[in-house]
């Protein structure tokens, strides 16, 4: 697992071409998720046997760190003071600049754009602007349910967590489903845990915009192929600093703007990784329902899985 082979743009580009989605779907800006059939979703329901919910959402965390430079806000609105004497009620206000480190999120097809263009060769500029976007954006992916599948790299490697750089290549993926039991096909989600929210409960916040595990660019040909319908992990699923040089996110752009995978970014999946263990098993279904924000080009969330 260790080292990050540099990959030039001309290498990216190759990897974007061989990827790409476009022009597959009507409509087009659900992207992957159009491969979720009924059938996916009762195939999920199959797999939950003790009824465990788990939720992979974090706390919205109000606290400036070297991880939230951009705290979410939360204040009270109302302390029983504003209406008529009874019954006293109770109000607050809440706001995110979700697109972060610190707040758990879905990405939809409007977040990313690479040369211009988002998912299905839209040009950014004609279809987003100061009201939103009006392609792509989260209010057409509507809920999600599906197999999941947790790739637990640390439990895999018998270690804590994943150190902040360390790459993930698609032979770390393959080796994570032997060794799990799992396997990634078309439509499902997959949850990548590198232990990065164990990692800070014991050494503290780091600034993982600069440094954090993730997946090299090399392996997401590799669940191209296996045609997934989501993206996600404890982090943002690239891996930090960029191994492509002038692409901070490459990992985004594939899976966004190239193969139409919505990402979710952010996620605690430390509860997780213990029921699975518990259970013996690493597949569950998994529910997604972010807000439904007309022109909005993602969401906070709070996914669920259920084993």
């Amino acid at each position: 697992m260790s080292g990050s082979p540099a990959v030039s743009r001309q290498e990216f580009d190759a990897i974007f071409a061989a990827v790409r989605t476009w022009g597959r779907w009507v409509p087009a800006d659900r992207g992957a998720w159009n491969r979720v059939t009924p059938d996916h979703v009762r195939r999920a329901a199959a797999l939950v046997r003790s009824g465990t919910a788990v939720p992979l959402g974090l706390p919205w965390d109000t606290r400036t760190g070297p991880d939230n430079d951009r705290p979410a806000l939360h204040h009270m609105t109302d302390l029983g003071d504003v209406e008529a004497p009874e019954p006293a009620t109770y109000k607050d206000f809440i706001a995110a600049d979700f697109h972060g480190k610190a707040v758990s999120h879905l990405d939809a097809l409007a977040h990313v754009a690479y040369g211009g263009r988002l998912y299905d060769g839209r040009p950014a500029r004609e279809v987003i602007d100061a009201s939103g976007a009006r392609f792509g954006s989260v209010a057409a992916l509507g809920p999600l349910v599906t197999k999941g599948v947790l790739l637990d790299l640390p439990a895999v490697l018998g270690v804590d967590w994943l150190e902040p750089g360390q790459p993930v290549h698609a032979r770390d993926v393959a080796a994570a489903e032997r060794a799990l039991g799992v396997t990634v096909d078309d439509g499902c989600a997959v949850l990548l845990r590198s232990g990065r929210f164990r990692r800070r409960r014991e050494l503290g916040p780091w600034d993982v915009g600069a440094a954090s595990a993730g997946l090299h660019v090399g392996a997401v040909p590799l669940l191209a192929e296996r045609a997934i319908a989501l993206l996600g992990g404890d982090g943002d699923s690239d891996l930090r600093p960029s191994p492509v040089e002038g692409v901070h996110s490459p990992v985004h752009v594939l899976a966004v703007a190239a193969m139409g995978v919505p990402l979710l970014d952010n996620l605690d999946l430390e509860a997780l990784s213990a029921a699975c263990a518990a259970a013996g098993r690493h597949e569950f279904m998994i529910v997604v329902s972010p807000l439904d924000v007309p022109g909005g080009t993602g969401s906070p969330v709070n996914p669920v899985a259920i084993l």
